[in-house]
């Protein structure tokens, strides 16, 4: 989290400002808390360029709940295969949960190659006639990222921005539904912000239960079981902190490209001794998974960045290798440090090798 949320949040766990309580004491039926709600809801939109016609719902479990809720809504008793497109492993957690409501069709998947790189416009034949289209916009584990909108305009695009959201301008209204799980950019985990299309609620099932139902969560205004206020009210400081200290989303996405470019020269630019794991087109701004020449290497690697104060720079469990997520609330300074610490770390064991060659 940026730290001047940090600070407000210490504060409001005390006392709200102009309230009198603390934020864990306030009651979600409270003038104040939906107050609170309203302002988000506008915030997203604004900083998004989207009108009244989208819903901005603040969702609980994550975005793995969104895999089975998304297609009980939309796919259910369809006869049309939902087009999903497989880049990595979140995007993979998605389909088995949408193929326990309907057909689905695997557009393409990257796990011949690992996931090392993302499809090109070429070798994706999207339907014209699916009930949907999903794909994730970024793929944490793999560190590979889409720069572009897929799909086709008349089929409703949905995605997974968990890990991009509000990292960058995203053509929001091209899209029906995005979800995003807020423990990455926005906020803490427990709320998962949901935006979307007014007119796909038509197209909900009768029978859903109601807590899955998304036309309950907008007349109940996300409230229709007790919400994570705290949580809530955090996303709404990142809300205001990018509008009045960042600028709006352009900024933010000069500052993560700023981050992003530093790493990546600096592994490009090491001989071999880092090695980037994604295709360079598709690397992700927000996930930089790299490698070093032996496993070995590696846990030594993480060793001494753990002693020098850097955390979470080992990879996702499922493919090793080290990554550093520079997610919206990280600075330049400290991805500067990281890189210090990386040239470091490269100057050491290139001498320490030297030494036993000429042994």
């Amino acid at each position: 989290m940026p730290e001047s949320v940090l600070l407000k949040a210490r504060e409001a766990i005390i006392e709200v400002p102009d309230v009198g309580l603390s934020i864990l004491g306030i009651s979600h039926r409270s003038d104040w808390f939906m107050a609170m709600v309203d302002e988000l809801e506008t915030r997203v939109r604004s900083l998004l360029g989207l009108s009244d016609s989208y819903h901005v719902l603040l969702l609980q479990g994550g975005a793995t709940q969104q895999f089975s809720m998304l297609p009980m809504m939309m796919l259910r008793g369809s006869k049309q295969p939902a087009d999903y497109v497989h880049t990595g492993y979140w995007s993979g957690k998605s389909i088995p949960e949408a193929k326990r409501e309907g057909p689905v069709r695997i557009v393409w998947s990257g796990s011949a190659e690992d996931f090392h790189r993302l499809p090109n416009d070429g070798e994706l034949a999207f339907s014209q006639n699916a009930p949907y289209m999903h794909y994730a916009s970024n793929e944490t584990v793999e560190g590979i990222q889409f720069h572009r909108v897929l799909g086709h305009e008349n089929v409703p695009r949905v995605c997974d921005m968990s890990s991009d959201f509000l990292s960058r301008p995203c053509e929001a209204d091209r899209f029906s539904f995005l979800y995003a799980h807020a423990q990455k950019n926005l906020g803490p985990a427990g709320v998962t912000v949901v935006v979307l299309r007014e007119e796909l609620l038509d197209r909900a099932p009768s029978d859903l239960p109601k807590f899955l139902d998304y036309r309950t969560q907008v007349e109940s205004h996300s409230a229709y079981n007790t919400p994570p206020v705290l949580a809530i009210y955090i996303v709404l400081l990142v809300l205001r902190w990018m509008n009045e200290e960042i600028g709006g989303l352009d900024q933010m996405a000069q500052i993560n490209q700023s981050k992003a470019d530093f790493l990546y020269r600096l592994i490009d630019s090491s001989d071999g001794f880092y090695r980037g794991r994604a295709a360079v087109k598709d690397r992700s701004i927000m996930n930089v998974a790299f490698n070093l020449d032996s496993k070995e290497l590696e846990k030594q690697f993480l060793v001494q960045s753990q002693t020098r104060g850097f955390s979470g720079l080992d990879g996702h469990r499922a493919i090793g290798g080290l990554r550093a997520s520079i997610y919206n609330a990280m600075t330049l300074d400290a991805v500067e440090e990281l890189g210090d610490f990386m040239e470091h770390f490269q100057r050491q064991n290139r001498l320490r090798l030297h030494s036993r060659s000429a042994a």
